[in-house]
């Protein structure tokens, strides 16, 4: 992979590096009910004004820009219909064919900087927008994932020697207590990528979920508080690897801040986060090809089609978001071919810790914010339809 360095962007006066991604087209909002076909690739923009308006089970559409082209959805175009046992030629006869998009954008980058982008998304809240971001603090960001590598998930496939395998097999390792003792860690390395969320300790655990990490999927937030809760477990930072790429699921301006200042191998310079030194999370090798973003749109896209929950209808919908495992998982099953899904929520959770590293025996927690057990309903059923594989703990599976 090339080593290129990007052009150092400052606040205010970064100019964005990119372009105008082809096939965007203007039309009228659907609502949740109507759900959108997968080959409709009209951009749905919101027209309620600047505020996002909570989301009921008639009035929920699905605002966003599909990509256009499918190599702007993140996904690696020379691996495209490639592969016989595709997510993406299965979905269509499956219970999912009627709210999978293909061609929505699941990473944001250098193309996305712009002014109309930004008051087009300032309307949405936390993870699902930018109205907790300045123009200034956006564009700086953004303009840095300049290279094909922060708008390919796979992009290791793109610029790596000889063909690309004919599937994209993907391992996704959540933090649960189910694979204590499962000696999964082999099958889980032996995939082509290996996605971690949060807490994601494998060092005296690799028999049961493998040394490998592909992907590091988190929010500042999230990844804060795991190095918090999870010390005396061992996680003193994200796994550091020259494999591993950072995938951020920004949900504030100090995720954007963050990575402006990985890029710029600076101390993050205001906020919440002022004076720290991204090499203590992400090592010394910050390149702006080792880190990727996820759109918006995208994040949005899995609230309003996949994990719509009761509590959007209440006074406290700006709470929910899917959980950070579970647009890890979502990404995977978008981008990948073959999916395997090991340490998530099954129905027999209370048999198990709340996570594998757990040194004495936790219950499983619920928060209000995340509905885990509609995204443990939503496993069962992208298993039963043959897009995901998933671990459950018993014999063959």
């Amino acid at each position: 992979m090339g080593r290129t360095r990007p052009t150092v962007a400052r606040y205010g006066s970064a100019p964005w590096v990119g372009h105008m991604s082809s096939g965007y087209r203007v039309g009228a909002v659907k609502s949740f009910d109507q759900a959108l076909p997968v080959s409709d690739w009209t951009v749905q923009i919101g027209t309620r004004g600047p505020r996002e308006v909570p989301i009921g089970s008639v009035s929920a559409p699905w605002h966003g820009t599909p990509a256009g082209p499918l190599s702007h959805a993140g996904i690696c175009p020379l691996c495209l219909q490639k592969c016989p046992s595709s997510i993406r030629k299965k979905i269509m006869a499956t219970e999912f064919k009627d709210i999978f998009l293909e061609t929505i954008p699941v990473l944001q980058w250098a193309q996305h900087a712009r002014e109309d982008e930004y008051q087009r998304l300032r309307r949405y809240t936390g993870a699902h927008g930018w109205k907790e971001v300045s123009w200034d603090v956006l564009k700086a960001s953004l303009s840095l994932l300049n290279t094909s590598a922060n708008g390919f998930l796979f992009d290791t496939h793109i610029q790596g020697p000889g063909a690309p395998a004919p599937c994209i097999r993907c391992a996704v390792v959540g933090n649960g207590g189910i694979l204590n003792g499962s000696r999964m860690g082999r099958t889980i390395d032996a995939h082509d990528y290996v996605f971690r969320v949060n807490g994601a300790i494998t060092a005296g655990f690799e028999k049961d979920v493998g040394n490998r990490t592909s992907f590091y999927v988190f929010s500042t937030n999230t990844m804060m508080n795991s190095m918090n809760s999870y010390a005396a477990e061992g996680f003193q930072h994200p796994p550091q690897t020259p494999e591993t790429r950072y995938v951020f699921l920004p949900d504030h301006d100090r995720d954007y801040l963050l990575l402006w200042a990985a890029v710029t191998h600076q101390r993050v310079d205001r906020g919440r986060d002022k004076g720290a030194w991204p090499q203590k999370y992400f090592g010394q090798d910050l390149l702006a090809e080792k880190f990727k973003m996820l759109h918006p749109d995208f994040v949005r896209y899995l609230r309003n089609r996949f994990l719509w929950a009761n509590i959007l209808a209440t006074p406290w919908w700006a709470l929910y978001r899917p959980s950070t495992g579970a647009v890890m998982l979502l990404a995977a099953i978008h981008t990948c071919d073959e999916v395997s899904a090991f340490g998530f929520l099954t129905p027999d959770y209370q048999a198990y810790s709340d996570h594998y590293f757990d040194r004495t025996r936790k219950r499983v927690q619920f928060f209000t914010n995340h509905d885990l057990k509609k995204e443990m309903k939503l496993w069962q059923r992208l298993q039963r339809s043959g897009l995901l594989s998933l671990y459950t703990g018993k014999e063959g599976t």
